[in-house]
Protein backbone atom coordinates (compact mmCIF):
# COMPACT_ATOMS: atom_id res chain seq x y z
CA UNK A 1 0.00 0.00 0.00
CA UNK A 2 1.61 3.65 -0.99
CA UNK A 3 1.79 6.15 1.63
CA UNK A 4 2.82 9.49 1.66
CA UNK A 5 2.99 11.42 5.09
CA UNK A 6 3.92 14.92 4.81
CA UNK A 7 5.12 16.90 7.64
CA UNK A 8 7.12 20.19 8.37
CA UNK A 9 3.62 22.85 8.37
CA UNK A 10 2.92 25.11 10.93
CA UNK A 11 2.64 28.83 11.69
CA UNK A 12 4.81 31.65 10.34
CA UNK A 13 5.59 35.22 9.77
CA UNK A 14 5.51 36.34 6.52
CA UNK A 15 8.90 36.52 4.93
CA UNK A 16 9.93 33.41 6.85
CA UNK A 17 10.58 29.97 5.45
CA UNK A 18 9.16 26.50 6.26
CA UNK A 19 10.44 23.69 4.66
CA UNK A 20 8.07 20.75 3.98
CA UNK A 21 8.69 17.02 3.96
CA UNK A 22 6.27 13.97 2.09
CA UNK A 23 8.23 10.36 3.29
CA UNK A 24 6.82 7.85 0.68
CA UNK A 25 6.40 4.17 0.81
CA UNK A 26 4.87 1.28 -0.51
CA UNK A 27 5.14 1.81 -4.29
CA UNK A 28 5.04 -1.10 -6.43
CA UNK A 29 6.83 0.23 -8.93
CA UNK A 30 10.67 1.27 -8.69
CA UNK A 31 10.23 4.78 -10.58
CA UNK A 32 7.87 7.16 -9.16
CA UNK A 33 7.07 10.92 -9.40
CA UNK A 34 6.43 13.23 -6.64
CA UNK A 35 4.43 16.48 -6.39
CA UNK A 36 3.57 19.23 -4.20
CA UNK A 37 0.22 20.88 -4.31
CA UNK A 38 -1.60 23.24 -1.69
CA UNK A 39 -5.32 24.19 -1.74
CA UNK A 40 -6.67 27.82 0.51
CA UNK A 41 -9.94 27.68 1.84
CA UNK A 42 -12.53 28.24 -1.03
CA UNK A 43 -9.79 28.04 -3.68
CA UNK A 44 -9.20 25.30 -6.21
CA UNK A 45 -5.96 22.71 -5.92
CA UNK A 46 -2.99 24.28 -7.23
CA UNK A 47 0.01 22.32 -8.61
CA UNK A 48 3.36 23.85 -7.17
CA UNK A 49 6.18 21.43 -8.41
CA UNK A 50 7.36 17.76 -9.52
CA UNK A 51 10.01 16.00 -9.21
CA UNK A 52 11.36 12.48 -10.73
CA UNK A 53 12.82 9.44 -9.07
CA UNK A 54 14.65 8.61 -12.04
CA UNK A 55 17.33 11.51 -12.61
CA UNK A 56 15.69 14.20 -10.58
CA UNK A 57 14.47 16.34 -13.04
CA UNK A 58 12.30 18.88 -11.77
CA UNK A 59 9.07 20.76 -13.43
CA UNK A 60 7.27 24.18 -11.45
CA UNK A 61 4.17 25.74 -12.45
CA UNK A 62 5.32 29.10 -13.96
CA UNK A 63 3.55 31.00 -10.98
CA UNK A 64 5.76 28.74 -8.29
CA UNK A 65 8.83 29.67 -9.27
CA UNK A 66 11.56 31.60 -7.79
CA UNK A 67 10.16 31.17 -3.87
CA UNK A 68 9.33 27.59 -4.19
CA UNK A 69 12.51 24.55 -4.80
CA UNK A 70 11.65 21.01 -4.67
CA UNK A 71 14.44 18.60 -3.72
CA UNK A 72 14.60 15.14 -2.96
CA UNK A 73 16.48 11.99 -1.11
CA UNK A 74 16.06 8.92 -2.82
CA UNK A 75 17.65 6.69 0.01
CA UNK A 76 15.10 7.84 2.16
CA UNK A 77 12.07 8.01 -0.31
CA UNK A 78 11.45 11.37 1.11
CA UNK A 79 11.09 14.61 -1.02
CA UNK A 80 10.76 18.22 0.26
CA UNK A 81 9.23 21.39 -0.60
CA UNK A 82 11.80 24.21 0.41
CA UNK A 83 9.73 27.78 0.82
CA UNK A 84 11.01 30.76 1.32
CA UNK A 85 9.62 34.80 1.44
CA UNK A 86 5.94 33.55 2.45
CA UNK A 87 3.34 35.36 2.53
CA UNK A 88 -0.20 35.33 3.86
CA UNK A 89 -1.55 34.33 0.06
CA UNK A 90 0.26 30.98 0.59
CA UNK A 91 -2.00 29.93 3.43
CA UNK A 92 -3.19 26.57 2.49
CA UNK A 93 -2.84 23.04 3.29
CA UNK A 94 0.15 21.48 1.09
CA UNK A 95 0.02 17.93 -0.11
CA UNK A 96 1.97 15.73 -1.61
CA UNK A 97 1.42 13.08 -4.44
CA UNK A 98 2.84 10.70 -6.72
CA UNK A 99 2.72 9.28 -9.73
CA UNK A 100 3.49 5.01 -9.68
CA UNK A 101 4.31 3.61 -11.94
CA UNK A 102 6.32 6.22 -13.62
CA UNK A 103 8.73 6.42 -16.98
CA UNK A 104 10.33 9.61 -16.88
CA UNK A 105 7.92 11.51 -18.69
CA UNK A 106 7.51 15.29 -17.50
CA UNK A 107 4.59 15.58 -14.70
CA UNK A 108 4.18 19.18 -14.82
CA UNK A 109 4.13 22.28 -17.39
CA UNK A 110 4.35 25.43 -16.86
CA UNK A 111 0.86 25.53 -16.07
CA UNK A 112 1.28 22.59 -13.48
CA UNK A 113 0.29 18.89 -13.77
CA UNK A 114 0.06 17.46 -16.74
CA UNK A 115 -1.49 13.89 -15.62
CA UNK A 116 -3.43 12.66 -12.51
CA UNK A 117 -1.53 11.93 -10.01
CA UNK A 118 -2.18 8.25 -7.99
CA UNK A 119 -1.90 8.79 -4.43
CA UNK A 120 -2.69 11.47 -2.23
CA UNK A 121 -0.93 12.41 1.42
CA UNK A 122 -3.35 13.89 3.83
CA UNK A 123 -1.74 17.22 4.06
CA UNK A 124 -0.06 20.09 6.45
CA UNK A 125 -1.68 22.97 7.60
CA UNK A 126 0.81 26.18 6.45
CA UNK A 127 -0.29 29.26 8.07
CA UNK A 128 1.62 32.58 7.20
CA UNK A 129 0.39 35.01 9.27
CA UNK A 130 0.95 39.25 8.50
Amino acid sequence: EVQLVESGGGLVQAGGSLRLSCAASGFTFGDYAIGWFRQAPGQEREGISCISSIDGTTYYAESMKGRFAISSDNAKNTVYLQMNSLEPEDTAVYYCAAINPYSGYPCFDVRGPLYEFDYWGQGTQVTVSS
